[in-house]
C-alpha cells in the first residue's frame, strides 16, 4: 500500500514530461522515507560519488567530444564518399553505401539516433532520386544505423561497463565481431531485396577517382584504427584513447578546412549537456541501487528466478525478450541504468560471461531502436524524411527478422564474442 501514492507520483511526473533521471531519485529517497529508511539516506552522497568517480567514465564525454568534432569538421562527407566509390556500381549499391556508411560512422558518433538522422539527410535523397522506393531507403537507414553503437569506440559499452565494473577494453574489443556480422547480414540482405526488386546500380567510378576518395577519407578512416589499435595493443587505455579522437578530430577537421571556432564550441557546448544529462541519471541510479540494495531485490529476483525454473538458456531468452521490449520506449542509458543492475546479477551467478552478457544486452538495446511501435530510430527516420511511420515499420521487418536471428546466434553461441577478447588475453 506504501508502494502505490509514490507509483501515481512517478506517473504523474511522466506524464508531465519530467525528465527520467530525476522521476527515478525523488521515488527512490520518497521509497525510503515510506519504508522508515531515512536514516541509511546519510550514506547516500558517498553512494553517489561512489557510482560515477570511475576512470573509465572519463573516457565518456571524451569520445562524445571526439563524435561532436568530427560531425561538424566535414568526416561525414568524405566517408560517404569513399563509401560511394566502394560500392555504388553493384545492384542495389546505394543500399550497400547506407551499410557501410553505418560501419564508417561507428567511430564517429557512436549513437544509432544520430547516424539514422544524418544517414536519413544525405543518402535517403540519393536513393530516391535512383529509384529506390522511399519506404525501403528509410528501413535500411534505420537497419543499419544500429551498426554504429555495436562496433567500437561505443559509449553504450563504456555505461554498461561502468554499471558492472567490467573491462572496457574487452568489451571493445568483443564488439568488433558482432559488429561487422550485423553489418553482413544487412549486406546480404539488401543483395537478396536488389535482386528479388530489381534495384538499379549505380555509375561505376573509376579506379583514379577511387584512389582520390581513399586518399581524402585517409584522416577520417585513420581514427578508429589508432584508437582500437592503441586500445587492443595495451598502448592506451580507453580513457587516453577518447583524448587522442578529439586531438584527431581536430586534426581532421583541419585538414577538410571546416574547423571552426564556432563549430569547436558548439562540439563542447553539446557535449557538456549530453554528459550532464548522463551523470545526473548515474546519481538517480546509485541511490535506486543503494535502495534495492538494502531491501535485497537482487536476491529476491534471483530467488523467484530459480524457483520458476530459469536458469541458462532461459534466463538469457528472458533477458532478451526484456531488454528488446524496454529498447523500443527507454533511452538506452535509461534502459542499462534501470535494469542491468537488477537482473544482470542473476545470470553471472548463472556463469554467463559479463563480456558476453553485454553485448547481448547492447545489441537488444540497439534492435529495440528498429522495432514498432515505439522504435526511436524509425520515429528520427521518419521525421527527417516526411516518410509515414508505418510505412517505414512494415519495409523494416525483413531487417528486423534477420538481426533477431543473428541476435540468438550471439546469444546461445557465446564464442562468437568471446574469441576475440580471449586471444588477446581478456
Amino acid at each position: 500500500m506504501q508502494a502505490i501514492p509514490i507509483i501515481i507520483f512517478s506517473l504523474v511526473l511522466l506524464i508531465g514530461g519530467a525528465v527520467l533521471a530525476h522521476i527515478i531519485g525523488a521515488a527512490s529517497i520518497l521509497t525510503f522515507l515510506a519504508l522508515d529508511r531515512a536514516r541509511f539516506l546519510a550514506a547516500a552522497p558517498q553512494r553517489i560519488l561512489a557510482n560515477i568517480d570511475l576512470f573509465s567514465l572519463m573516457s565518456m564525454p571524451l569520445f562524445i567530444l571526439a563524435g561532436e568534432i568530427m560531425n561538424r569538421a566535414g568526416v561525414t562527407q568524405a566517408l560517404l564518399d569513399l563509401a560511394s566509390a566502394m560500392m555504388a556500381r553493384l545492384r542495389g549499391g546505394l543500399g550497400h553505401v547506407n551499410i557501410l556508411t553505418s560501419v564508417f560512422f561507428a567511430g564517429i558518433s557512436g549513437s544509432a539516433v544520430a547516424d539514422a538522422a544524418s544517414v536519413s539527410n544525405t543518402l535517403v535523397p540519393a536513393m530516391k532520386k535512383n529509384g529506390y522506393p522511399m519506404d525501403y531507403a528509410c528501413a535500411i537507414t534505420a537497419a543499419s544505423s544500429v551498426i554504429g553503437p555495436i562496433i567500437p569506440p561505443s559509449i553504450t559499452l563504456i555505461f554498461y561497463g561502468a554499471l558492472m565494473q567490467t573491462s572496457v577494453t574487452a568489451l571493445f574489443i568483443a564488439g568488433i565481431v558482432p559488429g561487422i556480422l550485423m553489418a553482413l547480414v544487412l549486406f546480404g540482405l539488401n543483395a537478396y531485396m536488389a535482386k528479388k526488386y530489381d534495384h538499379p546500380r549505380g555509375e561505376k567510378v573509376a579506379f583514379s577517382v577511387f584512389l582520390k576518395r581513399l586518399w581524402r577519407a585517409m584522416p577520417a578512416l585513420l581514427i578508429p584504427i589508432v584508437i582500437m589499435g592503441g586500445i587492443v595493443f595495451g598502448i592506451m587505455t580507453p580513457t587516453e584513447a577518447a583524448a587522442v579522437a578529439v586531438l584527431c578530430a581536430i586534426v581532421a577537421g583541419m585538414i577538410y578546412g571546416q574547423m571552426t571556432l564556432k563549430g569547436l564550441y558548439d562540439s563542447l557546448h553539446r557535449t557538456a549537456m549530453m554528459t550532464g544529462s548522463i551523470f545526473v541519471l548515474l546519481a538517480a541510479v546509485a541511490i535506486f541501487g543503494y535502495l534495492a540494495g538494502i531491501e535485497q531485490i537482487p536476491r529476491y529476483l534471483s530467488g523467484v528466478i530459480e524457483n520458476l525454473g530459469l536458469d541458462g538458456w532461459r534466463y538469457l531468452l528472458l533477458l532478451n525478450v526484456i531488454f528488446l521490449i524496454v529498447g523500443t520506449f527507454l533511452d538506452v542509458p535509461v534502459a542499462l541504468a534501470l535494469f542491468v543492475p537488477l537482473l544482470a546479477p542473476p545470470a553471472l551467478a548463472m556463469g554467463v560471461d559479463p563480456i558476453h552478457l553485454g553485448i547481448v544486452i547492447l545489441v537488444n538495446l540497439m534492435i529495440g531502436l528498429v522495432t514498432p511501435p515505439l522504435g526511436a530510430a524509425l520515429l528520427v527516420v521518419s521525421t527527417v524524411t516526411k516518410v509515414r511511420y508505418w510505412s517505414i515499420a512494415r519495409a523494416v521487418l525483413p531487417f528486423l527478422v534477420v538481426q533477431i536471428i543473428l541476435l540468438m546466434v550471439l546469444t546461445f553461441v557465446p564464442e562468437i564474442t568471446l574469441a576475440v577478447p580471449r586471444a588477446l588475453g581478456y
